[in-house]
C-alpha cells in the first residue's frame, strides 16, 4: 500500500513545549539566543483524540498506548511569540456497544487536560467492543462539549480515527465538520484502512470541510521500533526523575503511584515508549502541579506558606518556611540536571533513528497512528505560527 508522506508523534495525546517547567526547571536556550516575549496570553495546544473502540479496533487502541508519548514529544521544544505553550489533550471513544446507546455509544474519557499521566491511564483501560461509529455526532460533542480556546492564533485540532464510513448516524458529518471550523477548530481524519474505502466512506471530504488533513492506516500494523544506543541511560535517568517530585495536598499520593503505573504500561508496550515517555517527562509539557510540589511553586500555582503541615510531607513538616522553600530550590536543581541530560541524550538518539529510518525502503515503513499525526501536527502549528524545532 502507497504510504501518505503526510503522515509522518495521544499522545493521546499528546503533546507542547520547552525543556523543563517554566519558573524553575531550567532552560538550555543560550542567552545570545533567548527569544523576545511578548505581554500577550499564554498559548494554547488543544488535542482532542477521537477513537473508534469498536470489535475491530484494538489494533488502533494498541498503537496509541505504544506512541502517545512519541506524539507528545512532537511539540517538545515548541514557543510561540517567545513562549512556550500549553498543551491540553482530550479523549474520546466511540462505536462501543458496552457504551450508552442514547448517547449515541460515545463516551467523553477525559475532558482537555494537561495531565499527560491521565491521558495515559485512560488509554490503557481502554476495551473494544462491537458496535455503530457515528462519526459526525462525536465530533458535534467533541465540539460543544470541549473547553476550547476563543483565541484564533492557539492551535484547536481534532483527530478522529476509524474504519466505517464517516457517514453512518443522526448528525451530518459535513455539519459537524463545519461547526467545528466555524470556531477554529481543525478536524483531520485517519481512516483505518485502505485510501479508496476512506475516500468513497467520506472521510476525505470531512477532512476538507474543515480545512484538515485526510490519512489512512493499517491500524493492526506493529510500529517499527529501532533500539538506539542512548536508549538504557535514558530509561534509567527516568526512574531518577521520579525521585525529584514530592508530593503535597489530597492527591500527592495518588499522583507518585500513577507516575510510576504509566512508566511501567509504557515497559509493557513498545522499549520505545520508555524512552519516548522519559522525553516527555523531560520536558515542560509534563506538569504536575495538582500534586507535585516542585512544578506547583515554580509555576505559581500554590505558595508554600499557604499550605498546612498536614498539607506536606512528613520531613518537611518539620522545616522551617525557609528550610522549605531551599528544599524546593534544591530538588529543583537536581531535576533540572537530570531533565537537561535526558534533552542531550535524545538529541544524539535522534540522529541516530534517523539514519536508521533512511537505511529502511519506503514500502517497509509503518503506516500507523503516530506516523499519521506526527507531520500533520507539525505541519499545522506551524500555520499559525508556533515555532517549532
Amino acid at each position: 500500500m502507497s504510504i501518505v508522506k503526510t503522515l509522518v508523534a495521544l499522545a493521546f495525546v499528546v503533546l507542547l513545549v520547552g525543556q523543563s517547567a517554566p519558573g524553575g526547571d531550567g532552560d538550555n536556550t543560550a542567552a545570545t539566543e533567548t527569544p523576545v516575549v511578548d505581554d500577550g496570553p499564554t498559548p494554547q495546544i488543544q488535542i482532542a483524540i477521537l477513537l473508534d473502540t469498536s470489535g475491530s479496533m484494538s489494533g488502533l487502541i494498541e498503537q496509541a498506548k505504544t506512541q502517545l508519548w512519541r506524539i507528545v514529544n512532537e511539540f517538545v521544544n515548541v514557543t510561540k511569540n517567545g513562549k512556550r505553550p500549553v498543551l491540553q489533550i482530550a479523549l474520546f471513544e466511540y462505536g462501543n456497544s458496552g457504551l450508552e446507546s442514547s448517547a449515541g455509544w460515545i463516551r467523553v474519557i477525559l475532558p482537555l487536560t494537561d495531565d499527560l499521566d491521565k491521558v495515559s491511564q485512560e488509554l490503557f483501560a481502554l476495551t473494544t467492543n462491537g458496535g455503530d461509529e457515528y462519526c459526525g455526532q462525536v465530533i458535534s460533542v467533541a465540539v460543544g462539549s470541549l473547553e476550547w480556546s476563543a483565541s484564533k492564533d492557539d492551535y484547536k485540532v481534532i483527530f478522529i480515527a476509524g474504519n466505517e464510513p464517516f457517514t453512518q448516524g443522526p448528525v451530518n458529518y459535513a455539519d459537524a465538520c463545519k461547526a467545528a471550523i466555524e470556531k477554529g477548530i481543525i478536524v483531520n481524519t485517519i481512516h483505518c484502512g485502505s485510501d479508496s474505502d476512506g475516500i468513497n466512506g467520506k472521510w476525505k471530504d470531512g477532512a476538507l470541510l474543515a480545512d484538515g488533513s485526510y490519512m489512512w492506516i493499517d491500524q493492526n500494523r506493529k510500529v517499527v521500533h529501532f533500539a538506539a544506543p542512548q536508549d538504557d541511560e535514558i530509561a534509567k535517568l527516568s526512574a531518577e526523575l521520579n525521585t525529584t517530585y514530592i508530593p503535597y495536598g489530597e492527591r500527592g499520593v495518588a499522583g507518585v503511584e500513577n507516575q510510576s503505573v504509566q512508566d511501567d504500561n509504557a515497559t509493557t508496550v513498545s522499549p520505545g515508549s520508555v524512552t519516548e515517555r522519559a522525553v516527555t517527562k523531560a520536558s515542560a509539557n509534563y506538569r504536575n502541579d495538582a500534586w507535585d510540589l516542585v512544578d506547583a511553586v515554580n509555576n505559581d500555582t500554590v505558595k508554600l506558606e499557604d499550605l498546612k503541615p498536614e498539607d506536606l510531607p512528613d520531613a518537611m513538616q518539620k522545616m522551617t518556611l525557609d528550610e522549605q522553600r531551599k528544599h524546593v530550590a534544591t530538588v529543583t536543581q537536581q531535576r533540572a540536571a537530570v531533565q537537561e541530560r535526558i534533552q542531550e541524550l535524545n538529541d544524539e538518539r535522534k540522529v541516530f533513528i534517523a539514519e536508521e529510518r533512511a537505511k529502511l525502503a519506503e514500502s517497509d515503513e509503518a503506516d500507523t497512528l503516530d506516523e499519521a499525526m506526527q507531520e500533520v501536527l507539525h505541519d499545522q502549528a506551524k500555520a499559525l505560527d508556533f515555532e517549532l524545532e
